[in-house]
């Protein structure tokens, strides 16, 4: 179990498992860079990544979710 994660994980707690994947501290840099690519924003600018993320959900969740998916399980 991960005790600390990257600042908007614990909002998307829910999404990891839904789609399938476990944080975990060998992964959760590699997720969160992922997540970055996803949603366009450099690496490490947490607040403009959450900001698209929920941009993003907000206009197609059932599209980003896959894409989210696919994202992170090519790292597992």
């Amino acid at each position: 179990m991960v005790t600390h994660l990257t600042c908007y994980f614990r909002h998307i707690k829910h999404l990891f498992t839904e789609i399938g994947v476990e944080v975990t501290t060998e992964n959760k840099r590699e997720f969160d860079r992922r997540i970055h690519e996803l949603v366009g924003v450099e690496y490490k600018n947490c607040s403009a990544a959450w900001r698209e993320f929920k941009k993003r959900i907000a206009d197609d969740k059932v599209g980003f979710i896959v894409n989210l998916r696919d994202a992170l399980t090519a790292v597992e």
